[in-house]
């Protein structure tokens, strides 16, 4: 007797004697369905009916017989085994196994890829996206990554004293550098001068001489002061912010 899961249509070899009427629930050794099987119906016996054969053909001898009852009782044979065993995969179901499994390694891949593709652009364009989302700076700070909204930075900065006609003055020196990727606007520059608990002792602003700097260029600045305060032991140089009083 065979038996086929009406869910994962597994089929199933095994011995009709074991339903009892009315029959008795099953459980798939695969999925773990259990279903309601009848006991199946007796088979009827038909006499066949006698075939006369022809006077001039001899019957067929018992070694024809049984070589004719050998394919179709190997083409009935599922196999007999303690209890109920499940047959095994066909090659159809390894096939879509195997494709399912391909397709589910190559939607990683391409999200791995997507996302890898994210943190880079991230990464390499932070300056435009901290100039579009000005909070992004932080976090970027936090990574370890400064991030400079402004576009342009000061560096090199350097000071002296010197005496003229028995003056003293106090000259600073430095650089504008553009750090973007597009033309900016040079804002005046701020420099504040501090005692040794940075304190401000006082501050002048300059204009550095040139309105606009292109794309990866730079230009030095300097600017002087007469008579600075005895007290003053450190200085601070920057641009001046928006809106900020001179």
């Amino acid at each position: 007797m065979i038996l086929t899961c009406p869910s994962c249509r597994t089929r199933y070899q095994t011995d009709g004697a074991q339903f009892k009427p009315p029959g008795r629930n099953v459980r798939c050794a695969k999925c773990g369905q259990v279903w309601y099987q009848a006991k199946p119906e007796p088979e009827t016996e038909v006499e066949p009916e006698p075939v006369l054969a022809p006077p001039s053909v001899p019957p067929p001898s018992k070694p024809m017989a049984a070589e004719l009852a050998a394919p179709m009782h190997g083409a009935l044979d599922f196999g007999v085994a303690s209890g109920i065993e499940p047959e095994p995969a066909s090659a159809d179901i390894r096939l879509r196994s195997r494709g399912t499994a391909f397709a589910q390694a190559v939607g990683w891949l391409a999200l791995i890829g997507l996302i890898g593709a994210i943190g880079w652009s991230t990464i390499q364009y932070r300056e435009t996206i901290a100039g579009l989302w000005p909070q992004s700076a932080s976090l970027y700070s936090v990574l370890g990554l400064p991030v400079n909204v402004r576009g342009i930075t000061l560096t090199n900065i350097a000071y002296k004293q010197e005496y003229e006609d028995g003056q003293q003055v106090l000259s600073v020196t430095g650089k504008i550098v553009n750090v973007s990727k597009r033309d900016q606007v040079v804002p005046e520059i701020r420099v504040v001068l501090l005692d040794n608990a940075k304190h401000e002792l006082y501050h002048w602003t300059f204009d550095a001489g040139i309105q606009t700097l292109k794309p990866g260029t730079e230009t030095p600045f300097m600017t002087r002061l007469s008579s600075p305060p005895a007290e003053a032991r450190d200085l601070n140089v920057r641009f001046v912010d928006s809106g900020e009083t001179r």
